[in-house]
């Protein structure tokens, strides 16, 4: 297996399959949207390959609160159904601490769908634990994905 970083949009928009298997409904257009306005912003993402197919992506950027100080936050972390359970995750969160720890960062932060259960339970073996909610208040329900 192999771990790389992409930094440009048309590496990204090449991962729309993987992403898919987290939001079936993603369309490249809308993808492309959002890539365009988190890139700006330092997003990067990570993606593990076993030769050509691409089976594990996780998003990330940095940033600072006024909680935690400078932090790394993880945006979507997906592992292809047919190779979960194989070392792909614990690749993405080594990676993602990695560079944490080398951008100066004191903390990995995340959200969580609450009823993925599986990806709590991979969350806790990882290290992380729960420090609040993240609440939302959906403002317009057609626009989110």
């Amino acid at each position: 297996m192999e771990i790389k970083e992409l930094t440009s949009i048309e590496e990204m928009l090449e991962q729309l399959q993987l992403l898919q298997f987290l939001y079936p409904e993603l369309t490249h257009e809308k993808y492309k949207s959002y890539l365009e306005q988190m890139l700006p912003h330092r997003y990067t993402q990570i993606v593990v390959s076993r030769g050509k197919q691409r089976i594990g992506l996780t998003g990330c950027w940095s940033g600072t609160k006024l909680w935690t100080g400078p932090y790394l936050e993880i945006d979507n972390f997906i592992v292809h159904p047919e190779h979960r359970r194989k070392g792909v995750g614990k690749m993405l969160t080594d990676y993602v601490q990695q560079k944490a720890l080398h951008s100066g960062c004191v903390a990995i932060v995340l959200d969580a769908f609450t009823q993925n259960f599986k990806a709590h339970r991979f969350y806790y073996n990882e290290g992380f634990s729960p420090k609040g909610f993240h609440f939302v208040k959906v403002l317009d329900k057609e626009r989110l994905t």
